[in-house]
Protein backbone atom coordinates (compact mmCIF):
# COMPACT_ATOMS: atom_id res chain seq x y z
CA UNK A 1 0.00 0.00 0.00
CA UNK A 2 1.27 3.62 -0.36
CA UNK A 3 2.77 5.30 2.58
CA UNK A 4 0.60 8.46 1.79
CA UNK A 5 -2.66 9.07 3.81
CA UNK A 6 -4.94 11.17 3.00
CA UNK A 7 -5.26 14.42 5.00
CA UNK A 8 -1.97 12.83 7.15
CA UNK A 9 0.29 14.74 8.22
CA UNK A 10 3.79 14.14 5.68
CA UNK A 11 6.03 11.68 7.58
CA UNK A 12 9.76 12.31 6.84
CA UNK A 13 12.18 9.46 8.28
CA UNK A 14 15.97 10.66 8.56
CA UNK A 15 18.02 7.98 8.97
CA UNK A 16 22.00 8.60 10.86
CA UNK A 17 21.41 11.47 13.65
CA UNK A 18 24.70 12.81 12.76
CA UNK A 19 25.66 16.58 11.67
CA UNK A 20 24.23 15.99 8.51
CA UNK A 21 20.94 13.99 9.45
CA UNK A 22 20.24 15.98 12.51
CA UNK A 23 20.33 19.71 10.69
CA UNK A 24 17.92 17.69 7.83
CA UNK A 25 15.26 15.99 10.66
CA UNK A 26 15.27 20.28 12.19
CA UNK A 27 14.10 21.47 8.98
CA UNK A 28 11.67 18.59 8.39
CA UNK A 29 10.04 19.38 11.08
CA UNK A 30 10.21 22.57 11.26
CA UNK A 31 8.46 22.55 7.45
CA UNK A 32 5.39 20.74 9.12
CA UNK A 33 6.31 17.13 8.80
CA UNK A 34 5.88 14.65 10.90
CA UNK A 35 9.82 13.85 11.71
CA UNK A 36 11.62 11.01 12.72
CA UNK A 37 15.07 10.49 12.95
CA UNK A 38 16.85 7.17 13.28
CA UNK A 39 20.51 6.34 14.57
CA UNK A 40 22.12 3.28 15.10
CA UNK A 41 24.26 4.61 17.79
CA UNK A 42 23.14 5.01 21.79
CA UNK A 43 23.43 8.56 21.03
CA UNK A 44 24.38 10.33 17.86
CA UNK A 45 26.66 13.11 16.77
CA UNK A 46 29.74 11.12 17.27
CA UNK A 47 31.64 12.61 15.16
CA UNK A 48 30.71 16.18 16.39
CA UNK A 49 32.30 14.97 19.92
CA UNK A 50 35.13 14.28 18.22
CA UNK A 51 36.04 17.18 15.82
CA UNK A 52 37.95 20.10 16.65
CA UNK A 53 39.57 18.40 19.51
CA UNK A 54 36.98 18.10 21.29
CA UNK A 55 35.90 22.05 20.80
CA UNK A 56 33.76 21.70 17.37
CA UNK A 57 35.37 23.77 14.29
CA UNK A 58 31.86 24.52 13.48
CA UNK A 59 32.15 26.49 10.34
CA UNK A 60 35.41 28.31 8.32
CA UNK A 61 35.27 32.07 9.18
CA UNK A 62 35.86 32.44 5.74
CA UNK A 63 35.03 30.30 3.22
CA UNK A 64 36.61 30.17 -0.79
CA UNK A 65 34.26 27.41 -2.40
CA UNK A 66 37.34 26.10 -4.59
CA UNK A 67 39.03 24.25 -1.56
CA UNK A 68 36.84 21.49 -2.16
CA UNK A 69 37.67 18.19 -3.96
CA UNK A 70 34.59 16.24 -6.18
CA UNK A 71 34.86 14.33 -9.05
CA UNK A 72 31.43 15.97 -9.78
CA UNK A 73 30.05 19.02 -11.72
CA UNK A 74 32.39 21.85 -9.61
CA UNK A 75 29.49 24.03 -10.71
CA UNK A 76 26.52 21.74 -8.77
CA UNK A 77 28.81 21.74 -5.75
CA UNK A 78 28.65 25.53 -5.81
CA UNK A 79 24.71 25.51 -6.36
CA UNK A 80 24.70 23.51 -3.02
CA UNK A 81 27.21 25.71 -0.87
CA UNK A 82 25.53 28.87 -1.91
CA UNK A 83 22.11 27.95 -1.13
CA UNK A 84 22.99 28.48 2.49
CA UNK A 85 25.79 31.27 2.79
CA UNK A 86 27.79 31.29 5.39
CA UNK A 87 26.73 34.40 7.17
CA UNK A 88 23.02 33.15 7.59
CA UNK A 89 24.51 29.41 8.90
CA UNK A 90 26.29 31.50 11.61
CA UNK A 91 23.05 33.43 12.52
CA UNK A 92 21.70 30.27 12.77
CA UNK A 93 23.81 28.55 15.05
CA UNK A 94 23.59 31.56 17.09
CA UNK A 95 20.09 32.91 16.88
CA UNK A 96 18.40 29.29 16.49
CA UNK A 97 20.35 26.75 18.17
CA UNK A 98 21.80 29.67 20.67
CA UNK A 99 25.50 28.75 20.20
CA UNK A 100 27.36 31.77 20.73
CA UNK A 101 30.34 31.35 18.21
CA UNK A 102 34.28 33.34 18.15
CA UNK A 103 36.55 33.33 16.04
CA UNK A 104 40.03 31.67 16.60
CA UNK A 105 41.61 33.98 14.46
CA UNK A 106 45.29 32.43 13.42
CA UNK A 107 43.64 29.45 11.87
CA UNK A 108 39.96 31.21 10.40
CA UNK A 109 37.99 29.03 11.86
CA UNK A 110 34.57 29.35 14.01
CA UNK A 111 34.58 27.37 17.31
CA UNK A 112 31.46 27.64 20.03
CA UNK A 113 32.26 30.02 22.54
CA UNK A 114 32.19 27.53 24.95
CA UNK A 115 34.64 25.66 23.30
CA UNK A 116 32.96 21.79 24.09
CA UNK A 117 31.82 19.76 21.21
CA UNK A 118 29.16 18.19 23.15
CA UNK A 119 27.14 21.63 23.56
CA UNK A 120 27.13 21.77 20.02
CA UNK A 121 25.82 18.16 19.21
CA UNK A 122 22.97 18.49 22.47
CA UNK A 123 22.14 21.73 21.48
CA UNK A 124 21.29 20.62 17.72
CA UNK A 125 19.23 17.61 19.39
CA UNK A 126 17.70 19.89 21.74
CA UNK A 127 16.24 21.97 18.47
CA UNK A 128 14.90 19.24 17.10
CA UNK A 129 13.28 18.01 19.53
CA UNK A 130 11.71 21.26 20.56
CA UNK A 131 10.67 21.00 16.76
CA UNK A 132 9.05 17.81 17.65
CA UNK A 133 11.63 15.59 16.00
CA UNK A 134 10.86 11.81 17.14
CA UNK A 135 14.35 10.56 17.88
CA UNK A 136 14.90 6.59 18.11
CA UNK A 137 18.45 5.42 18.66
CA UNK A 138 20.13 2.24 18.98
CA UNK A 139 18.13 1.22 15.40
CA UNK A 140 19.75 -0.43 13.00
CA UNK A 141 18.23 0.21 9.27
CA UNK A 142 18.67 -2.24 6.76
CA UNK A 143 16.94 -1.84 3.47
CA UNK A 144 14.75 1.38 2.13
CA UNK A 145 11.98 -0.21 -0.11
CA UNK A 146 9.70 1.43 -2.43
CA UNK A 147 6.12 1.40 -1.50
CA UNK A 148 3.64 3.17 -3.51
CA UNK A 149 3.88 6.75 -3.91
CA UNK A 150 6.01 6.63 -0.55
CA UNK A 151 8.81 4.15 1.71
CA UNK A 152 9.10 1.72 3.35
CA UNK A 153 12.57 1.79 6.16
CA UNK A 154 13.12 -1.79 7.33
CA UNK A 155 15.01 -1.78 10.84
CA UNK A 156 16.38 -4.35 12.76
CA UNK A 157 14.20 -6.01 15.25
CA UNK A 158 11.10 -3.87 14.38
CA UNK A 159 8.02 -3.70 12.38
CA UNK A 160 9.35 -1.50 8.71
CA UNK A 161 8.06 2.45 8.85
CA UNK A 162 6.24 4.04 6.17
CA UNK A 163 7.56 7.06 5.15
CA UNK A 164 6.32 9.79 2.05
CA UNK A 165 9.71 10.63 2.37
CA UNK A 166 13.24 9.30 3.07
CA UNK A 167 16.55 11.32 3.79
CA UNK A 168 19.74 9.06 4.06
CA UNK A 169 22.43 10.86 5.87
CA UNK A 170 24.19 7.93 7.50
CA UNK A 171 27.56 9.40 6.58
CA UNK A 172 30.71 7.38 4.87
CA UNK A 173 33.07 5.56 6.09
CA UNK A 174 35.44 7.36 7.92
CA UNK A 175 36.14 6.62 11.88
CA UNK A 176 34.03 3.68 12.14
CA UNK A 177 34.00 3.87 15.87
CA UNK A 178 31.60 6.39 15.80
CA UNK A 179 29.01 4.07 13.85
CA UNK A 180 30.17 4.96 10.26
CA UNK A 181 29.43 1.46 8.28
CA UNK A 182 29.26 2.70 4.44
CA UNK A 183 25.23 1.11 5.04
CA UNK A 184 24.11 4.22 3.92
CA UNK A 185 26.36 3.78 0.34
CA UNK A 186 25.01 0.23 0.02
CA UNK A 187 22.08 0.83 0.14
CA UNK A 188 21.86 3.89 -2.73
CA UNK A 189 23.89 1.73 -4.59
CA UNK A 190 21.25 -0.85 -4.55
CA UNK A 191 18.83 2.05 -5.12
CA UNK A 192 20.54 2.62 -8.48
CA UNK A 193 22.68 5.31 -7.74
CA UNK A 194 26.17 5.41 -9.03
CA UNK A 195 28.54 5.90 -5.96
CA UNK A 196 31.95 7.17 -7.47
CA UNK A 197 34.86 5.65 -5.77
CA UNK A 198 34.85 6.05 -2.08
CA UNK A 199 38.61 6.54 -0.10
CA UNK A 200 39.92 7.62 3.09
CA UNK A 201 40.27 11.46 3.24
CA UNK A 202 42.04 14.35 5.20
CA UNK A 203 43.85 11.20 7.19
CA UNK A 204 47.38 11.36 8.30
CA UNK A 205 50.41 9.72 5.56
CA UNK A 206 52.99 7.08 6.93
CA UNK A 207 56.91 6.41 6.39
CA UNK A 208 59.44 4.08 6.99
CA UNK A 209 61.77 6.73 5.99
CA UNK A 210 64.46 5.95 8.95
CA UNK A 211 65.83 9.45 8.85
CA UNK A 212 62.73 11.18 9.71
CA UNK A 213 62.02 8.19 12.49
CA UNK A 214 63.62 10.29 15.09
CA UNK A 215 61.86 13.34 14.82
CA UNK A 216 58.73 12.06 16.19
CA UNK A 217 56.61 15.33 17.94
CA UNK A 218 57.94 17.91 16.13
CA UNK A 219 55.80 20.63 14.77
CA UNK A 220 55.92 23.57 12.15
CA UNK A 221 54.28 25.32 9.84
CA UNK A 222 55.14 23.90 6.11
CA UNK A 223 53.32 24.24 2.80
CA UNK A 224 53.20 20.81 0.57
CA UNK A 225 52.26 19.97 -2.44
CA UNK A 226 51.06 16.53 -3.63
CA UNK A 227 50.77 15.55 -7.43
CA UNK A 228 50.26 12.48 -9.22
CA UNK A 229 49.56 11.60 -13.00
CA UNK A 230 45.91 12.77 -12.45
CA UNK A 231 45.49 15.31 -9.87
CA UNK A 232 47.67 17.80 -7.75
CA UNK A 233 46.51 19.43 -3.94
CA UNK A 234 48.93 22.12 -2.13
CA UNK A 235 48.25 23.43 1.41
CA UNK A 236 50.20 25.57 4.10
CA UNK A 237 49.70 25.22 7.48
CA UNK A 238 50.73 22.91 10.23
CA UNK A 239 52.98 19.78 9.89
CA UNK A 240 53.75 16.89 13.03
CA UNK A 241 56.46 14.53 12.57
CA UNK A 242 54.80 11.43 13.87
CA UNK A 243 56.31 8.12 15.17
CA UNK A 244 54.31 6.27 11.89
CA UNK A 245 55.01 9.52 9.82
CA UNK A 246 53.04 12.46 9.63
CA UNK A 247 50.01 14.86 10.50
CA UNK A 248 49.05 17.67 10.92
CA UNK A 249 46.02 20.31 9.00
CA UNK A 250 48.79 20.41 5.73
CA UNK A 251 49.36 16.89 5.49
CA UNK A 252 45.42 15.89 5.81
CA UNK A 253 44.69 18.37 3.25
CA UNK A 254 46.67 16.87 0.71
CA UNK A 255 46.45 13.20 1.74
CA UNK A 256 43.67 12.66 -0.48
CA UNK A 257 45.94 12.74 -3.36
CA UNK A 258 48.53 10.07 -1.51
CA UNK A 259 45.32 8.07 -1.03
CA UNK A 260 44.28 7.81 -4.41
CA UNK A 261 47.89 7.39 -6.16
CA UNK A 262 48.00 4.55 -3.37
CA UNK A 263 44.85 2.78 -4.42
CA UNK A 264 44.43 3.00 -8.14
CA UNK A 265 48.49 1.68 -8.41
CA UNK A 266 49.82 4.67 -10.24
CA UNK A 267 53.40 4.45 -11.45
CA UNK A 268 55.06 6.52 -10.31
CA UNK A 269 53.21 6.86 -7.39
CA UNK A 270 52.25 10.27 -6.40
CA UNK A 271 55.05 12.67 -4.94
CA UNK A 272 54.63 15.10 -2.44
CA UNK A 273 57.03 18.24 -1.96
CA UNK A 274 57.67 20.13 1.02
CA UNK A 275 58.94 23.67 1.82
CA UNK A 276 59.65 23.65 5.46
CA UNK A 277 59.40 27.07 6.52
CA UNK A 278 58.14 30.78 5.20
CA UNK A 279 61.04 31.57 3.36
CA UNK A 280 60.88 31.06 -0.80
CA UNK A 281 64.06 30.76 -2.65
CA UNK A 282 65.04 34.03 -2.83
CA UNK A 283 64.95 34.43 1.15
CA UNK A 284 67.11 31.27 1.73
CA UNK A 285 69.64 32.70 -0.95
CA UNK A 286 69.68 35.73 1.34
CA UNK A 287 69.90 33.58 4.74
CA UNK A 288 72.59 31.53 3.08
CA UNK A 289 75.46 34.58 2.02
CA UNK A 290 78.58 34.25 3.15
CA UNK A 291 78.92 35.79 6.61
CA UNK A 292 82.72 35.31 7.98
CA UNK A 293 82.99 32.38 9.98
CA UNK A 294 79.20 31.64 9.43
CA UNK A 295 78.62 28.09 9.23
CA UNK A 296 75.43 26.37 7.46
CA UNK A 297 73.76 24.41 10.31
CA UNK A 298 74.28 27.96 12.12
CA UNK A 299 71.59 29.89 9.29
CA UNK A 300 69.53 26.78 9.07
CA UNK A 301 69.31 26.43 12.42
CA UNK A 302 68.08 29.99 13.05
CA UNK A 303 64.76 28.71 11.20
CA UNK A 304 63.65 25.61 12.03
CA UNK A 305 64.22 23.07 14.38
CA UNK A 306 67.92 21.80 15.68
CA UNK A 307 66.76 18.28 14.58
CA UNK A 308 65.22 18.68 11.61
CA UNK A 309 68.17 21.05 10.49
CA UNK A 310 70.54 17.89 10.95
CA UNK A 311 68.37 15.61 9.08
CA UNK A 312 68.00 18.39 6.32
CA UNK A 313 71.47 18.84 5.97
CA UNK A 314 72.22 15.07 5.73
CA UNK A 315 69.93 14.98 3.18
CA UNK A 316 71.07 17.56 1.08
CA UNK A 317 74.83 16.23 1.86
CA UNK A 318 76.01 19.49 3.34
CA UNK A 319 78.43 19.15 6.10
CA UNK A 320 76.48 20.76 9.00
CA UNK A 321 80.45 22.60 10.19
CA UNK A 322 80.77 24.19 6.41
CA UNK A 323 81.42 27.99 6.23
CA UNK A 324 78.69 29.71 4.27
CA UNK A 325 81.54 31.11 2.30
CA UNK A 326 83.01 27.53 1.46
CA UNK A 327 79.63 25.93 0.08
CA UNK A 328 79.82 25.44 -3.66
CA UNK A 329 77.54 26.45 -6.37
CA UNK A 330 76.29 21.98 -6.02
CA UNK A 331 76.01 21.74 -2.40
CA UNK A 332 74.19 25.54 -2.43
CA UNK A 333 71.66 23.85 -5.01
CA UNK A 334 70.61 20.88 -3.48
CA UNK A 335 70.73 22.76 -0.22
CA UNK A 336 68.13 25.07 -2.01
CA UNK A 337 66.11 22.25 -3.47
CA UNK A 338 66.01 20.75 0.18
CA UNK A 339 64.30 23.34 2.18
CA UNK A 340 62.39 25.00 -0.75
CA UNK A 341 61.03 21.90 -2.60
CA UNK A 342 62.35 18.60 -0.90
CA UNK A 343 61.13 15.39 -1.22
CA UNK A 344 58.77 14.17 1.70
CA UNK A 345 58.98 10.51 1.09
CA UNK A 346 55.99 8.38 2.00
CA UNK A 347 54.90 4.23 1.62
CA UNK A 348 51.10 4.24 2.98
CA UNK A 349 48.35 5.97 4.84
CA UNK A 350 46.34 6.18 8.04
CA UNK A 351 42.80 4.96 6.29
CA UNK A 352 39.69 5.15 7.49
CA UNK A 353 40.52 4.76 11.21
CA UNK A 354 41.60 7.99 11.69
CA UNK A 355 40.36 10.00 8.17
CA UNK A 356 38.35 12.79 8.74
CA UNK A 357 35.78 12.14 5.79
CA UNK A 358 34.98 9.87 3.18
CA UNK A 359 36.14 10.94 -0.49
CA UNK A 360 33.96 9.92 -3.42
CA UNK A 361 30.29 8.72 -3.08
CA UNK A 362 26.92 9.89 -5.01
CA UNK A 363 27.71 11.64 -7.89
CA UNK A 364 26.50 15.38 -7.50
CA UNK A 365 24.49 15.07 -11.24
CA UNK A 366 21.84 12.46 -9.82
CA UNK A 367 20.60 14.94 -7.23
CA UNK A 368 18.60 17.88 -7.45
CA UNK A 369 21.02 20.70 -6.37
CA UNK A 370 17.94 22.78 -4.65
CA UNK A 371 16.40 20.10 -2.33
CA UNK A 372 19.25 17.42 -2.31
CA UNK A 373 16.31 14.83 -4.22
CA UNK A 374 17.51 12.01 -5.88
CA UNK A 375 16.87 12.16 -9.86
CA UNK A 376 16.57 8.58 -10.04
CA UNK A 377 14.00 8.21 -7.05
CA UNK A 378 11.71 10.14 -6.09
CA UNK A 379 10.69 10.89 -2.43
CA UNK A 380 14.44 9.78 -1.81
CA UNK A 381 16.69 12.65 -0.40
CA UNK A 382 20.22 12.85 0.13
CA UNK A 383 23.15 14.51 1.92
CA UNK A 384 25.96 14.86 3.89
CA UNK A 385 28.82 12.23 3.86
CA UNK A 386 27.46 9.96 1.55
CA UNK A 387 27.77 12.99 -1.37
CA UNK A 388 30.49 13.01 -3.52
CA UNK A 389 32.42 15.99 -1.97
CA UNK A 390 34.73 17.35 0.87
CA UNK A 391 36.89 20.15 2.13
CA UNK A 392 39.58 21.03 3.48
CA UNK A 393 40.23 20.58 7.46
CA UNK A 394 38.45 23.68 8.99
CA UNK A 395 34.88 23.30 9.28
CA UNK A 396 34.20 23.20 5.70
CA UNK A 397 32.56 19.40 5.79
CA UNK A 398 30.42 20.80 8.51
CA UNK A 399 29.37 23.58 6.70
CA UNK A 400 28.47 21.08 3.96
CA UNK A 401 26.70 18.91 6.15
CA UNK A 402 24.44 21.87 7.57
CA UNK A 403 23.98 23.20 3.97
CA UNK A 404 22.83 19.67 2.38
CA UNK A 405 20.97 18.84 5.61
CA UNK A 406 18.66 21.70 5.58
CA UNK A 407 18.15 21.75 1.92
CA UNK A 408 17.16 17.87 2.10
CA UNK A 409 14.73 18.73 5.07
CA UNK A 410 13.04 21.34 3.17
CA UNK A 411 12.55 19.52 0.34
CA UNK A 412 11.86 16.70 1.99
CA UNK A 413 8.85 18.36 4.14
CA UNK A 414 7.40 19.79 0.69
CA UNK A 415 4.29 17.77 -0.86
CA UNK A 416 5.11 17.18 -4.57
CA UNK A 417 3.60 19.29 -6.57
CA UNK A 418 0.29 17.67 -8.24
Amino acid sequence: MSSSRAGAMRRVVVIGAGAAGTMAAIFAAAGGAETILLERTRDGGRKILISGGGRCNVLPARLDESRFVTDSSPNTLRKIVRAWPLAEQIAFFEQEVGIALEEEVESVKLFPASHKARDVRDGLLDLAARRGVQLRTETMVTDIVREGDGWSVHVADDIPLHADAVIVATGGLSVPNTGSDGTGLRLLTKLGHVVHPTYAALTPVTSDAANYAELSGISLEVTLSARDETRSASATGGFLFTHRGYSGPSVLNVSHVVVRSRLEGGDPRAGVRVKWTAHDEAAWETLLKPQGTRQVSTAVRGEMPERLTAVLLAQARVEPTRLLAELTREERRRLLDTLVRGELPWNGDEGYKKAEVTGGGVRLSEIDPRTMESRINTGLYLCGEVLDAFGPIGGYNFLWAWATGRAAGMGAARPPET
